[in-house]
C-alpha cells in the first residue's frame, strides 16, 4: 500500500502541493488529475522519493519511505514527465546502464530488453543513439527502462507523451494488464480520457489542493454528469472554457 499522508510542499513562499492524502494498493489503478500548475509533479517527485515534503509522510507498507529510501526506490518504477535521456548512448546501452544501476543479472537483463525492445516495437534503432529517436520512441525507452527491474510500485507522470495512438492504446492496455499482475500504479495526467479507461479511483488537483477523490462512477453519480472531462471542467475551471475559447477566438480574427 502506497499512502501520501497530509502532504505538504513550499518552494520558499509558494506553497505548490496542500494536505493531500490518498492511498493505492496492490492491483489499483490511481489517476492523479489537474491542470498544469496544480501541484501534480510535485506530489509524483514526493511520492518516488525525489523531493521531501516541507510536512507529511508518503508510506509504503505502513513506514516511512525516507526511513530507507534506497530500499524503496528498488521498488519503485518511474517514468518522469520530462524524459532527460543520454544522448549518445543507444536505446540498448541505455536500457543495458540501467538494468546493472538496478543489479538485474546480466542472463536475465539482457533476455528482458530484447523481449522489452521487440515488444515496443523499438528493435530495429536498438543500436541507434538516442538522440535519433523521435519523443515517441524516448518514451517508449523510458517505460521499458521503469519495468526491466519488475517493480512493485509503477508511478507514471504524463506517460503517454509522444505516443502515436497506437501505443497509446496498447500502452492502456498494459496499465491494466500490470494492474492485474498484482502492482501499485499511480497515472498522473491531465489526458482524462485515458485516465478514465484505466483508473479504478481519481485524485482532482486544484491548486495544490485535493477537490475530489472517488471512483469515475461515484462521481459522475455525485454531481450527475456523464463524463470525467465534465466532471473535471466543473471542479476545476472556475470559467467555463468554451465561453473563454470563444473569446480567444474573438481577439484574434480579424473583423474588418
Amino acid at each position: 500500500m502506497l499512502e501520501a499522508c497530509g502532504l505538504v510542499k513550499r518552494f520558499g513562499g509558494t506553497m505548490a502541493v496542500n494536505d493531500v492524502s490518498f492511498s493505492v494498493g496492490p492491483s489499483q489503478v490511481l489517476g492523479y488529475l489537474g491542470p498544469n500548475g496544480s501541484g501534480k509533479t510535485t506530489t509524483v517527485n514526493m511520492l518516488v522519493g525525489l523531493l521531501q515534503p516541507t510536512r507529511g509522510h508518503v508510506r509504503f507498507d505502513g513506514r516511512d519511505i525516507w526511513d530507507d529510501i534506497v530500499a524503496y526506490r528498488r521498488r519503485v518504477g518511474y517514468v518522469p514527465e520530462e524524459p532527460n535521456l543520454y544522448p549518445y548512448l543507444t536505446g540498448r546501452e541505455y536500457l543495458e546502464l540501467v538494468g546493472r544501476l538496478r543489479s538485474i543479472p546480466e542472463r536475465r537483463l539482457d533476455s528482458s530488453i530484447r523481449r522489452l525492445l521487440t515488444l515496443f516495437s523499438l528493435e530495429p534503432d536498438s543500436h541507434s543513439p538516442l538522440s535519433s529517436y523521435s519523443k515517441g520512441m524516448r518514451q517508449k525507452v523510458l517505460i521499458s527502462a521503469a519495468l526491466l527491474h519488475d517493480p512493485d510500485v509503477l508511478v507514471f507522470d504524463e506517460p503517454m507523451s509522444g505516443l502515436d495512438a497506437a501505443s497509446a492504446v496498447m500502452f492502456r492496455h498494459l496499465i491494466k494488464a500490470l494492474a492485474r499482475a498484482g502492482k501499485t500504479v499511480l497515472y498522473s495526467s491531465h489526458e482524462l480520457e485515458a485516465v478514465e479507461r484505466v483508473a479504478d479511483r481519481v485524485v482532482v488537483l486544484h491548486q495544490g489542493r485535493m477537490a475530489a477523490h472517488d471512483s469515475v462512477e461515484r462521481l459522475r453519480e455525485l454531481m450527475k454528469l456523464d463524463s470525467l472531462e465534465e466532471i473535471f471542467a466543473e471542479l476545476v475551471f472556475s470559467e467555463d472554457p468554451e465561453a473563454v475559447a470563444g473569446r480567444i477566438v474573438d481577439t484574434v480574427v480579424s473583423r474588418d
